[in-house]
């Protein structure tokens, strides 16, 4: 039984996490909860909601809207992770050489991560402007024509990935380099002993230590892919002609512009069971690659 001590100390954990715990379970946990019944109906915020039982759910099967912008969002996933991924190693192991400016080039680096994706977003517009724009401009001085970029439908979608590549740098940079910092020099001066040369050492070493780093950005890259919005929002609005139309960004519309809200909130619990899923599979698979010991 526990003890009055023990309903004390409860007692001051409660006071300490309630003023956290309330908005958290009014403004995010209430909702959640609340959504789950209105994605079993028909509701477009003027009239009452309609009780239509699974029929939303049939309806995202039929979709095929849902279904290309579900296509879209895997190929920003696709070309996102690659590039976000092996970008921010790079970066990670350049600064872990132990290069001068070592905090000044981590601030830099890591500046865009804090920056408004809204802003990001508008100045990528402005870089990949097909006429006039600064990339356009340097791809012109070395014989190449720069394409439509966000005004094309074969190169929006790549745009929206290489903003959010280049976002997200800083932030995966950070988590690698964290790793590097915890793997001990010793497997490294025993390699050197052996004769490993710098690619044996980090095929051998360091990607094996870093796995563990490499599970939570994986993991988290996926997550965040899913939900894949402000960008695609500001750059492209989906377009052109649907060509980068996501998962998000269709909730959004159906909800707010179609006035579908139970459409839009089956379409949210699909897209939560997909990452639910995927999530799940991740960790599962962990034991065949992560190593966690140093």
């Amino acid at each position: 039984m526990v003890g009055d001590t023990g309903w004390r100390k409860a007692r001051l954990v409660a006071a300490f996490l309630l003023p956290s715990f309330i908005p958290l379970a009014a403004f995010t946990l209430v909702p959640m909860v609340w959504s789950v019944g209105i994605s079993f109906t028909e509701w477009n915020l003027l009239r009452p909601a309609e009780w239509v039982g699974l029929d939303n759910y049939a309806a995202l099967v039929a979709d095929p809207t849902f279904h290309r912008a579900l296509r879209n969002t895997v190929f920003y996933i696709v070309g996102y992770l690659p590039l976000a991924f092996v970008g921010g190693l790079t970066i990670a192991l350049l600064l872990h050489r132990g290069i001068k400016a070592l905090g000044f080039l981590r601030s830099v680096y890591f500046l865009p991560v804090v920056t408004s994706w809204v802003v990001v977003a508008v100045v990528w517009r402005w870089l990949l402007q097909p006429q006039g724009g600064i990339v356009n401009y340097m791809l012109g001085l070395v014989g190449i024509d720069g394409p439509g970029w966000w005004t094309s439908p074969t190169w929006a979608m790549p745009s929206v990935i290489l903003a959010s590549a280049w976002k997200d740098l800083g932030f995966i940079m950070v988590i690698f380099l964290a790793g590097l910092q915890n793997i001990s020099g010793d497997y490294y001066e025993a390699a050197t002993v052996d004769g490993a040369n710098w690619w044996q050492q980090f095929r051998r070493i360091t990607l094996p230590l870093l796995s563990p780093s490499s599970l939570f950005v994986v993991v988290i890259a996926f997550i965040g892919g899913f939900q894949v919005f402000d960008q695609v929002f500001v750059m492209t609005g989906g377009g052109p002609a649907g060509a980068s139309v996501v998962v998000v960004e269709q909730i959004y519309t159906n909800a707010f512009r179609f006035g579908r809200m139970g459409y839009a909130a089956a379409m949210s619990w699909a897209l939560f069971g997909l990452i639910f899923v995927v999530t799940a599979a991740q960790l599962r698979l962990q034991r065949r690659w992560v190593h966690y010991g140093t």
